[in-house]
């Protein structure tokens, strides 16, 4: 909730900025304001998610497949999410995230971004989404159908599907009871 103004702003924003193909990387700038920061006075962990949505929702905008999406009932949601810092962001200090797809599998679309201050990295994240409709993933035939075909290049790297296999949950559908021991 404490981005919804700002998403918001973005979804309008974003579309009146030069158009990108889904498969080219975005870089959208920004500035690190006061509800972005933590008592440490810079961006909190868990806020760099939040904006990296930004990031991801630019990409879809400008690439026409937010509209696309929206129309067929396709909600994205995150599936799996890592990332590594480097250097904090400071109240005020501008920066630019950079997104572009890695790739797509069977069971998700794959996402880098990169939190990017004069041409150096700050933080690194990978992120599965999915597309939902109506309850149920969309399938992977289904998006090249709308999106078109990745570029043949397009390859995820191999340590994507070890981390998938190593960090994902039983589906929504299967049980997945909590238990320390």
């Amino acid at each position: 909730m404490h981005l919804l103004l700002r998403t918001l702003m973005l979804l309008f924003t974003s579309s009146k900025r030069s158009a990108l193909g889904v498969w080219e990387p975005s870089s959208l700038e920004l500035r690190v304001l006061p509800t972005d920061i933590d008592i440490a006075m810079h961006v909190n962990n868990g806020m760099y998610f939040s904006l990296m949505d930004l990031g991801r929702f630019d990409l879809m905008v400008r690439s026409g497949i937010w509209r696309r999406m929206r129309r067929r009932g396709w909600t994205p949601v995150a599936a799996g999410e890592t990332i590594a810092f480097r250097k904090s962001l400071q109240l005020w200090q501008k920066y630019s995230i950079e997104t572009r797809i890695i790739g797509l599998d069977t069971k998700a679309i794959y996402f880098e971004q990169r939190m990017v201050v004069e041409g150096e990295i700050y933080a690194r994240a990978h992120i599965a989404t999915r597309l939902v409709s109506k309850g149920k993933p969309v399938t992977q035939e289904e998006i090249i159908q709308e999106f078109g075909a990745p570029p043949a290049d397009l390859e995820l790297p191999a340590w994507i599907h070890e981390w998938r296999g190593n960090n994902a949950l039983p589906g929504a559908r299967r049980s997945a009871p909590h238990d320390w021991s």
